[in-house]
Parts: structure tokens; C-alpha cells; sequence
């Protein structure tokens, strides 16, 4: 994959981006078009033992599963990672929790502040729920569309900002300024490059829902899913560790990512459909 727009400090300038994995040879093509029609059989069969009320909990699974994997990325974690602690030891975590939770503060704000935009166009736009015939054959459409992408099949549009956060900001500011600062621009979602086209699917069910506690709800689990990997910090792990094994395991988080929109395309499709 190549590298995520890396911030260049001395020119302020930022250098695009793949919008998907490539597979050079651990997924062939044959594999993964057994996981597409694997995930996508998996999700129609599940279809036939749901019913509306299933879909508020299957989409908040593939909020949180989407948040996870927006930054299952050694180009994604680097951003973070520069909010790693100072030094060693109990000490320097300690020391370190402020920068914690005001990373996960901004991470709410950031929730509340696209969650009440994509409500509020929803409502404006008369949109009633993701539950309706319209609302599943639209998200139907969306996850099976970008799971075909994420699995190397289809490219289609992957509209975002396609930058990080500005690496130089901790020259600026104290960490936990910072912290806060990298929160809120990482839980607005589309300031910041996202790996995950299942945003694209929270992003149209908070839109459809028509209510802005559910958009805010949608949008908040997304991002404790994007949140929650910092505190791979309080572990006694170095960076390059884990920036390693992301990397090795980066092939699978998108093919993870493609049978997930795959599966819940198909399922709500299946709904449209009966």
C-alpha cells in the first residue's frame, strides 16, 4: 500500500494515497472471490432470521468493527503514535493518561459534531429511518459495492480527505493539547484519511435515520472503535512492534473489511427485498 499522505512539515504539503490495499499474492484472486461469495451467502442467510428491529444492532457492530479497522494501518497508527507516552515504566504512563483522555474527549466532540450534521440533513431531507425498504436497498447497494472494492474487484469513488493529522503540531503545543486536537480531527472522520469504507455505510445510516441521537450515536460508536487502539499504550510494547504487526497483518484487516460490507450489503438487501 502506499505510504498515508505524510505530512510535510517544511512545505505544508500532503501527497495522496491508495484508496484500498493491494493483494500481491497472500489473497489471490480466487481466494478472495470465495470470500465475496462466502460473506455475501453468510449475509443473505442471516437475513432470513432478522427483521427491522436487528438493523440498528447490526449497523452499530459494523460501526465499531469500521472505527477498529480505520486504523489497523502502520500508516494509520503513525499519526497516533506520536501521542505515545515519554520514557518507560508506570511513571510515564501515568503521566501520559491526560493526553488519554483528552484524545478520547475530542473523539466524542468530534461524534457529536458530525452526528448532529448528518441527522439534521437527514431530518431537513424528510428521511425517516435506515429501517425502510429505501434506506436498506441504499445501504444494501453501498456495502456490497465497497466490499466488491475493498476485496480488489470494483473501484469506486472514495471521497476524503486524504491527509493526517499535522505531525509538527506537537512541537506547539503540550501533548495532552495535542492529544485533544488529533481527536477531534480524526473523529470528524473526513478531515483525516480513513482506510474503512464502512464509514461511508455509518455515514449514509446516520443520514438516513433521520434523527440526530441516532446519527450522534452511529458516529460515537465509529469513533470508540477508532479511539480504543491508543491504549494499546498502556501495554509495555514499543512502537515498533506495533507498527510491525500491523504491518503484517494489514492484508487482512481489508479482506476483514470487505466480507463485513459484503455480508451486511447482502443481509440488507435480503430485507429490502422481502
Amino acid at each position: 500500500m502506499a505510504s498515508l499522505d505524510n505530512f510535510d512539515m517544511a512545505a505544508g504539503r500532503t501527497d495522496g494515497v491508495a484508496d484500498c490495499v493491494a493483494f500481491p499474492g497472500r489473497f489471490s484472486a480466487w481466494t478472495r472471490a470465495l470470500i465475496l461469495a462466502a460473506s455475501a451467502a453468510g449475509g443473505g442467510a442471516a437475513a432470513l432470521a432478522m427483521d427491522a428491529a436487528h438493523v440498528a444492532p447490526v449497523l452499530g457492530l459494523a460501526a465499531f468493527a469500521g472505527g477498529l479497522l480505520s486504523t489497523w494501518s502502520p500508516c494509520g497508527y503513525s499519526s497516533i503514535s506520536l501521542l505515545r507516552p515519554t520514557g518507560k515504566g508506570v511513571r510515564a504512563v501515568l503521566d501520559w493518561l491526560p493526553t488519554f483522555a483528552t484524545h478520547g474527549l475530542g473523539y466524542a466532540l468530534g461524534a457529536l459534531i458530525l452526528g448532529t450534521l448528518l441527522g439534521a440533513i437527514g431530518g431537513i431531507a424528510g428521511l425517516s429511518g435506515f429501517a425502510t425498504s429505501f434506506g436498506l436497498g441504499l445501504l444494501a447497494v453501498i456495502g456490497l459495492a465497497y466490499g466488491a472494492h475493498q476485496l480488489d474487484f470494483l473501484r469506486v469513488p472514495y471521497p476524503q480527505r486524504r491527509a493526517q493529522v499535522p505531525h509538527d503540531a506537537r512541537q506547539r503545543f503540550p501533548k495532552w493539547v495535542v492529544g485533544g486536537l488529533y481527536g477531534l480531527s480524526l473523529g470528524l472522520d473526513y478531515l483525516t484519511y480513513v482506510q474503512t469504507p464502512l464509514l461511508y455505510l455509518v455515514t449514509a445510516a446516520a443520514v438516513l435515520s433521520g434523527n440526530v441521537a441516532e446519527a450522534v450515536a452511529l458516529i460515537a460508536i465509529f469513533n470508540l472503535g477508532r479511539y480504543l487502539p491508543v491504549a494499546v499504550n498502556l501495554l509495555p510494547v514499543t512502537d515498533y512492534q506495533i507498527q510491525s504487526w500491523l504491518g503484517r497483518n494489514q492484508e487482512r484487516a481489508a479482506i476483514a473489511d470487505g466480507a463485513i460490507l459484503t455480508a451486511v450489503g447482502a443481509a440488507f438487501a435480503m430485507l429490502a427485498l422481502a
